[in-house]
């Protein structure tokens, strides 16, 4: 049996981890570690992903905080109560990011090419959960993620952050769209994070971890407490589900972390 991969951050000191697409049950083309519900990929396949998933993250996966994600900078705080199976219908309608400081309690996220985001301050035992799309991040859902961490008692010098396997900029062909919002979300520091697309020069090549991992700096946390793990999930289609490689058919990952 194939064994279910895990990304951690070393920064990251609580239980957490981002997924890939190897070591589940699922097939075709979800094949084979599918942690989403949309599609026809049958539950019973999901709920034996998920278990797997959670053995090897050391976190037990039956109940879970999540939602339909809308590409928006909704930023709920989460309690107990809030979890549910993934089986069942979401508590939440929409959501793209979860902040809490209740132990036992995972958040998780869903990704296939848009960024992964997950922080932690060890000393206030408050963690986040969140989905950084391009429209996500450029629409700042990090200070919205920021400001939720410090109303329970976050100090963002303290903020350790990771961000996940998602699509870089060698793989990342946008139109002007993407660089001009990316300008206005750092207020003109980004020139350095796009440039002309080397094979359609009416295209750019963008850089959205780069440009999450700036912007939180701007938000105060220090460089030192960021970890962008410089995986490009377009790059290699056959560790990570990619929507741009793969288009709707297929699976996706999960990221989760908890106290």
């Amino acid at each position: 049996m194939e064994e279910v991969q895990v990304i951690r951050s070393k920064l990251l000191t609580c239980r957490h981890g981002f997924s890939t697409r190897l070591g589940g049950v699922s097939q075709g083309v979800y094949d084979s570690l599918n942690l989403g519900t949309y599609g026809i990929d049958p539950i019973e396949n999901v709920q034996e992903n998920w278990r797997r998933f959670g053995v090897a993250v050391g976190v037990d996966t039956a109940r879970i905080v999540h939602g339909r994600q809308s590409h928006g900078t909704t930023v709920r705080i989460a309690r107990h109560g809030d979890e549910h199976s993934i089986a069942e219908t979401a508590a939440w309608d929409q959501a793209d990011g979860y902040v809490t400081d209740e132990p036992d309690l995972p958040l998780v996220v869903f990704t296939a090419d848009c960024a992964p985001l997950l922080m932690q301050d060890p000393d206030a035992g408050v963690i986040a959960a969140v989905h950084c799309g391009w429209r996500s991040a450029f629409a700042d859902i990090e200070k919205n993620a920021v400001d939720a961490m410090v109303s329970l008692g976050a100090r963002p010098g303290n903020i350790r952050a990771a961000v996940g396997p998602c699509i870089h900029r060698c793989c990342y062909q946008t139109r002007w769209e993407l660089p001009a919002a990316m300008e206005r979300l750092l207020g003109g520091q980004g020139a350095d994070l796009y440039g002309p697309d080397p094979t359609e020069p009416d295209k750019f090549r963008t850089d959205l971890p780069g440009a999450i991992c700036r912007r939180l700096v701007q938000l105060g946390l220090a460089e030192e407490n960021i970890d962008e793990l410089g995986v490009c999930t377009m790059c290699h289609p056959d560790r990570f589900w990619s929507q741009r490689a793969m288009g709707s058919a297929r699976g996706s990952q999960a990221n989760v972390i908890v106290l």
